[in-house]
């Protein structure tokens, strides 16, 4: 489809859950949809710690942008990576692509934050984009493919620590995956190493991990690790990330994979646009998600955040960044077609989950806590609930049925780097 000038022009960088629903929004809206993202897929980020410790490939979380929108034909998709904004002229810059907007979405996301230390990154690699996982998946079965032929007692040890960076619900569910990785899937792949004394800590700066969770949920997912065989290290302040282990307040951890889960901040767009931000980099957007001074532009997911002190907090979850995104595409809507402005944007909180491992998990809605198997199996309807397409939900149940049964998980596949 080639863009013309003839209907109002939306620009949305970045197809995540913010710019999906902000274009779904669009699909009845006389307008031109030009939707910008450097890769080629949308990714179902709560699942990628699945990918990383080989319960799920790639495929199974991820879908062609152009595949999810080849009905929507008033979209088109440039895969590129924005570089800059001509708030001026009202042009997007990507690569070597130049879009003109009349309205532009900012659902850029977020990325790893390491406070200060991004020379970290190299040795304790986050978790946002299947890349991070396939990187992810690479050092934990290496770690165990090189402790195999260690000779030296001391550096197999090393090999057979994993440490993970924060106690949110990134890093509970990867403890616990790695977990069961060493103590069932690995069991009896080796001959010279016991994968099941693999040591797994996860090292949370808090008083406790899942500090948005209710105090009981947090103390049970806990106990859960523990009967795992998870060392939970809370308190612990992490000073330094070295290719040879973690140096805390109070000690050290000799490791040689580190998986960061401690920390986010938000894509350059504030500075893309020259706006306000928070520490954070979010940019502080109005009640409608509009940019001050820029009623044409709008920022949803975790690239905004709202510039009233007042407002509830919105937290950097995909139900967030979906709500976000599908209101700004309605006030477009409403205001290409001259009707009044909706309400000012309000977040509805569903629920909060996290899996911990098998049979267990913690879910609150409401008054509403769940815990253990019921919990789990809780956890597991909502995630392929919200899958894209039939065929991924149906793949995705099914190899968490083999896994469940046979304790085996199927993508451990060690790729280049």
């Amino acid at each position: 489809m080639d863009q013309t000038r003839n209907r109002p022009q939306v620009v949305i960088a970045g197809a995540g859950f913010g710019g999906m629903e902000a274009a779904r929004a669009l699909a009845r809206a006389p307008v031109d949809i030009t939707i910008i993202d450097r890769h080629n897929h949308h990714t179902f980020q709560p699942l990628l710690y699945q990918v990383a410790t080989a319960a799920l490939s790639s495929p199974d979380i991820a879908w062609p942008i152009r595949s999810i929108l080849r009905n929507q034909k008033n979209a088109r998709v440039v895969m590129a990576a924005v570089t800059g904004i001509d708030v001026a002229k009202r042009i997007v810059h990507a690569g070597p692509v130049e879009v003109a907007y009349d309205f532009l979405v900012l659902a850029t996301g977020a990325t790893h934050s390491y406070f200060g230390h991004d020379e970290w990154a190299e040795t304790a690699p986050g978790l946002k984009s299947i890349d991070d996982a396939l990187e992810i998946r690479r050092r934990i079965l290496l770690a165990f493919e090189h402790a195999e032929i260690a000779s030296d007692s001391a550096k197999r040890q090393r090999l057979l620590t994993f440490v993970i960076v924060g106690g949110g619900p990134t890093g509970v569910e990867m403890a616990g995956a790695i977990a069961e990785i060493a103590r069932h899937t690995l069991r009896s792949d080796f001959r010279r190493i016991d994968p099941g004394a693999a040591r797994i800590v996860l090292v949370e700066a808090g008083p406790r991990i899942l500090p948005t969770f209710p105090e009981r949920l947090s103390a049970y997912a806990q106990r859960s690790l523990e009967r795992m065989g998870v060392e939970v290290k809370t308190d612990s302040l992490v000073t330094d990330c070295r290719k040879d282990g973690v140096i805390l307040k109070d000690g050290r951890i000799d490791a040689e994979t580190i998986i960061w889960a401690a920390g986010v901040k938000a894509s350059p767009a504030a500075q893309w646009i020259g706006t306000e931000t928070d520490r954070a980099g979010r940019i502080k957007v109005g009640p409608h998600l509009d940019v001050p001074g820029h009623p044409e532009i709008f920022a949803v997911g975790d690239t905004a955040v709202l510039a009233d002190p007042g407002a509830p907090p919105i937290p950097g979850i995909a139900p967030a960044a979906k709500q976000m995104g599908k209101y700004a595409g309605r006030l477009i809507a409403a205001r290409v077609a001259g009707r009044a402005m909706p309400a000012p944007f309000t977040y509805r909180h569903f629920l909060d989950l996290a899996t911990i491992g098998r049979k267990s998990a913690v879910v609150r809605r409401g008054r509403l806590q769940l815990t253990g198997y019921l919990g789990w199996w809780f956890w597991g309807i909502a995630h392929i609930y919200f899958l894209i397409g039939v065929r991924n939900r149906f793949v995705v149940a099914l190899n968490w049925f083999w896994s469940y049964v046979t304790f085996r998980r199927g993508a451990r596949v060690i790729t280049e780097r």
